[in-house]
Formats: structure tokens, sequence, C-alpha cells
């Protein structure tokens, strides 16, 4: 489309702001929103619906399915080496405790004599603990043995380590891959959105949720998935290895998981809705600060800091709140979980220290069924410390997915239908309004030949941009139709019809780029030599020969290192190398200085030869030499006719002219 800059407001909401394709506008609430110091009344956030959002977060990994079974596999490698690793410690302690005890029995004799002899002696107990040891008597440690044990320990833990680092890599590739399809649906998403979205959400919120909230989805799933594939496995598969060493034992340890469980779903059910009001006052708080720092110089110029500063702050207030709640809250898990799991540690070891004593289990299988234990309890315990950074995950993916499930604009036919290129524009019967209770334009028609040059003006909130705004379609009408050569705008493609029409705004956009490239964007396949005839016929070139960079100064943000009437000479210019078949010049030489305005109103008449102009204007000097002057109230057309019949006729474009230029100031 060849936009040359922000629209700046419909006519029928006074203080709205409208967009085209390249420009998120920033309400600050509702439709109806003013400037900086407009209320940040945000609608609040639905309670978060955990179990939906997170299948469906889990659903956004469906195409990496294959990758994920990889995964799965590394991570179930890595844990069978890591929990095999205790049992083989357990054998490196059996054979020392076995070598120590040897050591202190008469050489020569048997085990089954040693333990014969202490019976005998009434030391059941001993012979007992010594009947489930293999023992040597008189000799020590076998370090040979004990030496094979530890080698295959630590081959066992570095395979672990390695199999483990492998899983993280391909893991990350997954989750970076899912993020970046998910980033690239919400541009596109954007883009096909009504501008009514756009007019009900402030721009900083939905920042927020393209940026923030897209980050920490990619971090709960990195992190959350790691953990979870992880932490069940080792579960699992230290359970295995406690059943075989002690089913007693292992029947403490379960004792756990139910209470695991509860702990982890009484806290987590406290700091599910903190973790959803956190982001909804995170998004809160960037729509504030963006728009006071767009409006940074107003601020300073009606000395409102103090009020800025008191605005930040409650909502700074708000959001640390929920944020220290959150955090502290799911933060008690943590602590919980090691508490119940020290208390389990406890049974272990006074069980197994009888079980020892008892002859029913070697030192070195409670040794290693301790290690199990501690194993079996921290993947709980990270488990349920995970709910914590799982909650924070699945709530940004609901406001995330709440963006993706907005309606989208009506769906085009997929052929596009011709249009020529002479710029005839008629509105048949056309009836629109933003609000159903509220109509602005009702059974308005109209006709605008092609070179004609139509001047639309009349008070504010008259519906003029409004009228702009359904030739673009940036709105669909409610009633009647709007045609273009005679083929119905609703039948055109949207980019087709667009790239026939090009705008000039008092709102003016441009973007870090050279100033060749802000020109080029009305054409981008024009040349050189084409740039440079448009910014020659619109002025342009007279500032930028005196740049030292000339055509390569690169605009700082939005522009901000040329004046703000050489910025609209830039969008001007644009618009001249775009060449459309219609042009919409709304307020375009408000910025410009009155010698600037009468070279630029030339240049805009070599512009509007043969092609269908409209010109919304205020100044009504800037409309003399119009072909067809229409005067608006209440979206209705309430004049028609060149300047001269107008005044001749002494109705309301008479009374707006005098306004203007004859009568004094009056009180209103």
């Amino acid at each position: 489309m060849s936009t040359s800059s922000r629209p700046r407001g419909t006519g029928a909401a006074p203080g709205t702001r409208q967009a085209d394709v390249v420009r998120i506008p920033r309400p600050a609430g509702g439709p109806g929103r003013g400037g900086p110091f407009a209320g940040m009344n945000v609608p609040a956030e639905k309670a978060l619906n955990f179990g939906p959002s997170a299948l469906r977060l889990l659903g956004e990994l469906r195409p990496e399915r294959a990758w994920l079974v990889l995964v799965l596999a590394l991570a179930v490698v890595s844990v069978a080496f890591s929990v095999t690793g205790p049992r083989l410690l357990g054998e490196g302690t059996n054979l020392i405790f076995a070598g120590a005890v040897s050591k202190n029995l008469p050489a020569g004799a048997s085990q089954e004599q040693v333990i014969a002899g202490l019976r005998a002696s009434g030391q059941d107990a001993q012979a007992d603990m010594l009947g489930a040891m293999t023992l040597t008597p008189g000799a020590g440690i076998d370090f040979a043995a004990l030496a094979n044990v530890l080698l295959w320990a630590l081959a066992l833990y570095v395979l672990a380590s390695a199999f483990g680092w492998i899983q993280a890599y391909v893991l990350n590739g997954v989750v970076q891959r899912t993020v970046y399809r998910l980033r690239e649906r919400i541009e596109a998403k954007i883009h096909r959105l009504p501008l009514r979205y756009f007019d009900s959400i402030q721009r900083g919120e939905l920042l927020s949720r393209v940026t923030n909230d897209v980050d920490n989805i990619s971090q709960s799933l990195q992190q959350s998935i790691s953990q979870a594939v992880t932490s069940l496995l080792t579960v699992l598969g230290v359970l295995v290895m406690m059943f075989l060493l002690s089913p007693v034992l292992a029947l403490i340890a379960l004792v756990t998981v139910p209470l695991t469980l509860v702990t982890t779903a009484l806290i987590a059910k406290r700091s599910q809705k903190l973790f959803v009001a956190q982001w909804k006052h995170t998004g809160e708080l960037n729509g504030q600060i963006e728009e006071t720092y767009t409006g940074h110089a107003l601020v300073k110029v009606f000395g409102r800091q103090r009020e800025v500063e008191e605005r930040f702050r409650e909502k700074n207030a708000e959001l640390f709140e929920a944020s220290f709640g959150a955090q502290f809250i799911s933060g008690l898990i943590m602590p919980a979980l090691t508490f119940i799991g020290n208390l389990v540690y406890v049974g272990i070891a006074v069980v197994g220290g009888l079980q020892v004593a008892s002859g029913a289990m070697q030192l070195g299988d409670v040794q290693a069924f301790i290690q199990y234990s501690r194993q079996f309890t921290q993947p709980l315990a990270q488990l349920g410390s995970m709910a914590n950074l799982l909650q924070s995950g699945v709530a940004s993916a609901e406001r995330v997915f709440s963006l993706l499930d907005e309606d989208e604009q009506s769906v085009e036919d997929a052929g596009p239908a011709p249009v020529g290129g002479r710029g005839r524009l008629v509105f048949e019967n056309v009836s629109f309004s933003y609000s159903p209770d509220k109509p602005l334009i009702t059974d308005l028609s109209l006709v605008a030949e092609p070179g004609q040059t139509v001047a639309i003006v009349g008070p504010t909130g008259a519906g003029k941009t409004t009228l702009v705004n359904l030739m673009m379609r940036f709105y669909e009408l409610d009633a009647g139709r709007i045609t273009l050569d005679g083929v119905d705008v609703t039948s055109v493609p949207r980019r087709e019809l667009r790239s026939r029409m090009g705008m000039v705004l008092q709102d003016t956009w441009l973007f870090g780029g050279t100033i060749r490239d802000n020109i080029a964007y009305g054409r981008p396949s024009a040349s050189e030599a084409e740039i440079l005839e448009a910014a020659q016929a619109t002025y342009v070139d007279r500032f930028v020969s005196a740049l030292p960079e000339g055509y390569d100064t690169v605009l700082e943000d939005e522009g901000s290192n040329v004046s703000a009437g050489e910025k609209q000479l830039l969008t001007i210019a644009r618009a001249f190398l775009a060449r459309p078949s219609v042009l919409i010049l709304d307020e375009a030489t408000s910025s410009v200085d009155t010698r600037t305005e009468l070279l630029v109103q030339k240049a805009m008449s070599a512009l509007r030869s043969d092609r269908t102009s409209f010109v919304i204007a205020h100044r009504l000097s800037t409309i003399r030499d119009a072909d067809l002057i229409l005067v608006m109230e209440a979206g209705q057309i309430v004049e028609q006719g060149t300047h001269a019949s107008l005044l001749a006729a002494g109705g309301a474009y008479a009374l707006l002219y005098e306004a203007q230029f004859a009568a004094p100031a009056a009180e209103v």
C-alpha cells in the first residue's frame, strides 16, 4: 500500500487514532482515548484456565514430534546410567566394609566357622550381620575390585552427563523453533486484525504480549520440559532400583508421593491467580511507560512529571505485590517438599540400620538406598517447584493465545478483481458506525470523477477521516457500497485496493533508515533517478542537499533528527513516488511553513493531475481551487459545490470561512 504516513484520527470519535498496515496505534484504554494522561482502563484478564491452556501450549510442540522422541530417548539413557551409579557405589562400600571386617577375623578360618563361633557365644545379632556379607577372614580390602567398581561408576556418570548435555542441546532447538513459529504466527496475526482491535488495547500491552510473554513462554518450555522429562524418568528409574534393593524401604519412600502431590496442589492453587495478575500488571506498566515516553515532551511542557511518577509508582507497586506474592507462595513448594523428603530420609535411615543389624541388608545396599531416596525426593521437589515456572508460562501463553484467537478481518476472495487506473470513486447509500448504538454515517452518497479534486471540510468529529478509512477498507461498511472504477471495493483484496491509493496524513511516520529508504517506501522498485525526481518535485531536495550525508542520512527514531515540516515533505515525496490512482491528503501541509506550503501545493497540483484526490483540510485557504467541496456535519454531507458557489449560498461553508477569515473571536 502506498500509505505515506499514519492516520491521525477518525472523524467519529475525537481523539481516536487509526492505523495502516505498517503502524500499530497506541490507545490508552478503550475506543475513546486521549494523550499521555489518558486512563489506563485495560480490561481485566480472565481467570487462568490452566488445564486447556497448558495442553494447547504443549500442542505447539506437535511439529517437533520426532525431535521430542529423540529427547526422550536421550533422557532415558542418561537417567539409566545415572540411577545405576549409586548401586555400583554401594558395591564399593560393601567391598570396603567387608575388607575391614575380614581383616579382624582369624586367618585360615572360613566365614561359616566364624559365624558358628559367634552364635555359640550368644552373639546372634553379629552373626546375622556377618551372614549377609561375603568375607575372607584374615584378608584386607580388595583394592583391585574396588578400583574396578569406581571406574565403572565414573564411566556411568560421565556417560549420563554426556547424554544429558546432548538432550539439552536438542531440546533447546525444539523450543526455539517452536517459539520462532509462534512469533511468526503473532506477526501474521497482527496484520490480519482489524483496526477495532487496536482501538481497544494499549500499544504497550500489545508489545508486552509479543515480547515479554513470548520470552517467558520460551523460558518456561525450556526449563519445564527438561525438568519434567528428567525428573519423571528419574523417579521411575529410582523406584525400580529401590524395590530391587528393599521393598520395605521402597514403600516408606513412596509415602513422599501423595504428600508431595497434596502440598504442591495446595500451594499452586493460591499462586496461580497471582501469576495471572503479575503478567497483567506487567503489560499495563509497559503500556504506561510507552505512552509516557511517547508524550515525554508534553509531560515536561505541562509540568506533569509528579503525576506521571505517581501513576508509575502505583502501577509498579501493583506489579511488585503480584510478583512478590506469586514468587513467594510458589517458592514455598521447594522448602515444603524438602522437609517431607528429610522426614522420609530419617525413616529410611532408621529402618535401614535395623535391617543391616538383622542381616536382611548389607551396609552398602542401605547406603545406595539412602542415595536413591535422595534421588527420589529431589525430582519430586523439582516437579513441585516447577509448578511456579509452569504457571507463569501458561499465564503468558493464555495472553498470547487470546491475541491469536481474536476475530480477524473478513476473508477476501482468492482472485483479485480487475480495477482500472482511472480512479472514479462512488459512495452508494453508505452507512457506518463505530458502535451499534451510535450511528455516524447514514445513507451517504457521492461521486468523485477521475482527475477531480474533492475537498472535505467540517468540524471535528464530523466523519471526514472516517470517510477516508472506509475507502481504504480500514473498516467495513454497515450498509451500502463503495466502488472504484465500477468495481465494489469489498471484492478487491485489500492489498490490491490500497496499492492504488496513496495517503499523506498530518501525523507523519518515518522509520529508522536513510532518507532514500524512507522515500522509496512508497515504491521499493523505484530507480535512483525516480527517487531524486520525487524529492525535487516535492522540494525535499532543498534541505537534503544541505545535509552532510545527503540522501544517505540515517533518520533517528521516527525521524527525530529532522523538523516536523521536513518529515511532512518526506511523506509527500513518498506518495509522489508511489503514483497512485487515488490520492488522499489529510491536513498534509499542516506542519510546513506558509512559503513551503505554496510550493508543496504546486507539487500536489502536478501530482493530482489525471487522478482522483481527496483533501481533508481545516484551513479553507488550501482548498479554494478544489473541483468539489463537501461540507460534513455529524456524518452527513450538508453542502457540496465549489468554493465560490458555497460562499454565495451563505450556508455552513460560508460560516466556517467567515470564522477563519472575517469574523472576530467569539465566546463559544
